[in-house]
């Protein structure tokens, strides 16, 4: 059974989505249980937080929660890949709201064998990993992570797989891209921005 790692920092990390505290929570939120309910359709969902909201909504969608130690993404990833046994391994990060559960189908199904495989942003950062076994990972996340990535992989002797899935390539950094991604986003995404609508301005 494959088991799906999702780093959550909620509203901290999206300082770039809204000026207000409060709608960056939300739609963090919103965003995380719409990753979350595509994850749990394929397989066990590990979401690593500190966010007690976040922590609560893994629970609600028969996810584990795992306490983010600090230290960024790349150290929150390596709690949540703790003890995992190498059986379809994937990283997915909490703001790709657009994400069904046939696109992580995709992502397990385009990696060989042994094989990295990657979901690159259009900004070159990675939103999405498939990883042969969790000591294979390694926390290099940032600008220009997907370079990164394959070249890691590269350093181990493994083939790096780049996967082209528009659901899991368009993240969300700025209320232009949920503006963008509104109408593909999933249903509590959808839901939010509704229910925000007068406070988005």
């Amino acid at each position: 059974m494959a088991t799906v790692v999702i780093p959550f920092a909620g509203a901290e990390g999206k300082t770039r989505l809204h000026s207000s505290r409060r709608v960056r929570a939300v739609l963090a939120l919103a965003m995380l249980q719409d990753v979350l309910a595509a994850c749990a359709a394929v397989g066990r969902a590990r979401v690593v937080t500190s966010d007690e909201d976040g922590a609560a909504a893994a629970l609600e969608a028969g996810a584990e929660a795992v306490s983010d130690p600090g230290g960024g993404q790349g150290r929150a990833v390596q709690a949540g890949l703790e003890g995992l046994e190498p059986d379809g391994i994937l990283v997915v990060n909490a703001d790709v709201p657009c994400v069904v559960p046939h696109d992580l189908r995709s992502l397990l199904a385009a990696t060989p064998a042994g094989a990295l495989a990657l979901v690159e942003a259009l900004d070159g950062t990675t939103n999405a990993l498939s990883l042969p076994s969790a000591e294979t990972f390694a926390p290099l996340y940032g600008p220009s992570s997907a370079d990164r990535y394959r070249a890691h992989a590269g350093s181990l002797g493994l083939e790096a797989v780049t996967v082209a899935l528009p659901n899991l390539a368009d993240d969300v950094d700025t209320m232009e891209d949920l503006t963008r991604l509104q109408l593909r986003a999933g249903p509590r995404t959808q839901m939010c921005l509704t229910k925000l609508e007068g406070s988005l301005v």
